[in-house]
């Protein structure tokens, strides 16, 4: 049957991660309190903001199976909460100058399962499949993956505790007994207890700290908003670098260590094999091979409930946690009005019940309202587009990675403060080995040139001077915006709780201080009274 994993009493033990009242020894806020005045927390040079990645032989990222034993074992949502997905990967990768895709069909992709206390009797059988980066330069190095297998598993009871194994009982080659906990069913007072929110996360040993953290916060659901591996600050033969445009300017196309994404995978699944991760996908999971062809490893690596919510795309996708309803949109695919992802948006929101769902959230990974120099109003062709859609159907909380700092905006609509805009949270700073962000472009001398700020790969050009309020005629304020509640420039994770259907809070958790601390909290206030929505 094999060994039951300890990993699960961590998980289910509740962990007290300060005062709900009090943080820092005041009183916590709420959004009904506010617009409140900006804060910038001024740097702390003492701290180390320039990650270093953790090296090929740590223990942590090593390949602990032998044979077909599954391993990087995973689990993530499906749409509702009768069903989750099982994801891991069989075999060893291969990379070199020739390499050859394995056979998905050598190993089965099969799970047993039960629910606690009860027997596994339940089994589920899934597809396999393998993916490749191959680049059409002599001398650089092709990958291909393991076998990588997804098993979605259905007729799930709510809030309910599985426990689990998977692999191939053929071989045999099955992975320990592994728990998870179902989301509640979907109801105005029905919410999972906490959602840790990260994005930008990588593989340094800032990260393993701001998983220790986040792990000790015991949350039911993590949010991975972009950036997981950051494989592709690598060449091919495993050099890294801190900024690849600066290490490696002449290199014929952007190049990846493919088996960064197999160690992270190795690091993360303690977690994420107990714990459902929903991931969406940022600049660095990009990755342009062969044929243009980009976001291999993202795609195939991780299983999204794109099917189950409508999608046709692993870029968009949406799912429900309890009253929550998440909205995963992409930006580095079509974001227009007459896209795909647009019209699937439309009728996305269009479905959910706000007398059932109360909460709607809506994540990407670049950020439309972020103060800071990197990446100034590069996603404002994506802002332009949807931001009244997603005002229309009021949407209550953004979540945004790609800066790598923490920033809280009051409620925000079109730049302009509004108290039924959605509070947008800018969370890019989980640890990765670029360095933090800590320039702001309201500051002297920082506000970047227009033409600088599109990126290629999400088109266009949108980001021209403001022409109200106190920017007006500028491309960037000359102080910190008042749409800016909150910023500060350290490594952390977010917990977000919904306490009803009205009040959730938000805490925000920075690697430096004691597991028990808040750096930042407030309580986000939904008044459908005061702003009703579409229905």
């Amino acid at each position: 049957m094999g060994s039951v994993s300890l990993f699960m009493f961590a998980v289910f033990v509740p962990v007290v991660v300060g005062s709900l009242s009090f943080v820092n020894g005041e009183g916590i806020p709420s959004t009904v309190d506010g617009p409140f005045k900006p804060v910038t927390v001024p740097l702390d040079k003492s701290f180390r903001g320039h990650a270093v990645d953790l090296p090929d032989d740590d223990p942590r990222v090593q390949r602990t199976v032998t044979g077909w034993e599954p391993e990087q074992i995973s689990v993530s949502l499906s749409s509702n909460h009768d069903s989750v997905w099982i994801s891991w990967i069989t075999g060893e990768f291969q990379i070199g100058e020739n390499v050859k895709e394995r056979d998905p069909k050598t190993v089965g992709s099969f799970v047993k399962y039960g629910r606690w206390r009860f027997a596994m009797t339940s089994e589920a059988v899934g597809h396999s499949l393998v993916y490749s980066q191959l680049y059409p330069f002599q001398g650089l190095h092709n990958y291909t993956s393991g076998i990588i297998h997804h098993v979605r598993l259905t007729g799930l009871k709510p809030n309910t505790l599985y426990y689990y194994q998977c692999g191939d009982p053929s071989i045999p080659a099955m992975s320990d007994v592994y728990y998870f906990r179902t989301m509640p069913a979907s109801g105005p007072r029905s919410y999972p207890a906490r959602i840790a929110i990260v994005g930008d996360l990588g593989l340094t040993y800032n990260t393993t700290s701001t998983i220790g953290h986040l792990t000790s916060n015991d949350p039911d659901l993590v949010l991975l908003i972009g950036d997981a591996s950051y494989a592709n600050l690598y060449l091919t033969n495993g050099t890294g670098a801190d900024c690849y445009s600066c290490s490696f300017p002449d290199t014929p196309i952007h190049e990846t260590y493919q088996p960064r994404w197999d160690y992270w995978g190795r690091f993360m699944q303690p977690l994420v094999s107990k714990v459902p991760l929903m991931m969406i996908e940022g600049n660095h999971e990009i990755e342009e091979q062969i044929e243009k062809k980009t976001f291999a490893a993202y795609s195939a690596r991780f299983a999204f409930p794109s099917e189950e919510s409508g999608s046709s795309s692993t870029f968009y996708y949406s799912f429900y946690a309890g009253g929550i309803h998440f909205v995963m949109l992409g930006g580095y695919t079509d974001y227009n009005k007459s896209g795909d992802q647009y019209r699937w948006l439309e009728m996305d929101l269009a479905k959910v019940d706000r007398k059932v769902t109360p909460w709607l959230v809506a994540t990407w990974h670049p950020p439309w309202y972020s103060t800071y120099t990197a990446h100034y109003r590069e996603a404002e062709c994506m802002r332009v587009e949807m931001e009244d859609l997603l005002y229309k159907y009021g949407v209550d909380i953004v979540f945004n990675g790609h800066v790598h700092a923490y920033e809280r905006s009051n409620r925000v609509y079109n730049y302009n403060l509004d108290p039924c805009g959605p509070v947008h949270i800018t969370i890019g700073d989980g640890g990765n080995r670029e360095k933090m962000a800590i320039m702001h472009a309201d500051e002297p001398g920082n506000c970047p040139e227009p033409s600088t700020t599109p990126d290629k790969f999400m088109g266009g050009f949108c980001a021209f001077n403001f022409t109200s309020g106190p920017a007006t005629g500028k491309f960037c304020w000359d102080r910190q915006p008042d749409y800016s509640a909150y910023r500060e420039s350290s490594f952390g994770h977010g917990i977000l709780e919904m306490k009803n259907e009205t009040h959730a809070l938000w805490t925000w958790h920075r690697n430096q201080d004691a597991y028990g601390t808040i750096g930042d909290a407030v309580y986000i206030v939904r008044q459908p009274d005061r702003c009703p929505v579409e229905t």
